[in-house]
């Protein structure tokens, strides 16, 4: 049971403990206790959450880009460890552009992201940043493809046979 807390108290606990302050959020919409709430935190709270889910889906982009890009530019160096990483950020990016606000997120911001990942995948490689292409060779359905180590950058996987 929910203690009897003021808005004053939960704007403390919201302060002190953001995992007990949650608890409380929900445990006051389970009782439909909608006027209890803390409105002005759970607001806070809601658009931070969708920033750190846009923040991932970019940096999760990101990440997988540079591999690649070191996956197919510096071919002689590629070790299981890339071919892991690889896997891990395509499934993870997967499920999480899975919802359609991140899947368009990715969308929107492929093109910002591969100069991140050019920038990386040089530092990482010691290669050129004129080594890798000027614009994304990869197009969003590639990036998540199960395939995605067996196609060449901009090659379309529909096109395989």
């Amino acid at each position: 049971m929910i203690r009897q807390h003021s808005a004053p108290a939960l704007t403390d606990l919201y302060e002190t403990d953001e995992t007990a302050w949650l608890e409380a959020m929900a445990e006051l919409i389970e009782l439909e206790r909608l006027g209890d709430l803390d409105y002005a935190h759970l607001a806070e709270y809601l658009a931070d959450m969708a920033r750190r889910d846009r923040r991932e889906v970019e940096s999760r982009l990101k990440t997988l880009m540079a591999h690649l890009l070191k996956w197919t530019y510096q071919s002689e160096q590629r070790s299981n460890s890339w071919r892991a990483t690889i896997i891990l950020q395509r499934q993870e990016l997967a499920g999480a552009v899975g919802r359609g606000v991140l899947r368009n997120q990715a969308q929107t911001v492929l093109a910002d992201v591969y100069t991140d990942a050019v920038e990386l995948a040089a530092a990482e490689t010691g290669l050129a940043l004129k080594t890798f292409p000027n614009q994304c060779p990869f197009s969003l359905e590639q990036l998540l493809s199960p395939d995605v180590l067996e196609e060449e950058p901009g090659e379309n996987s529909s096109n395989k046979s």
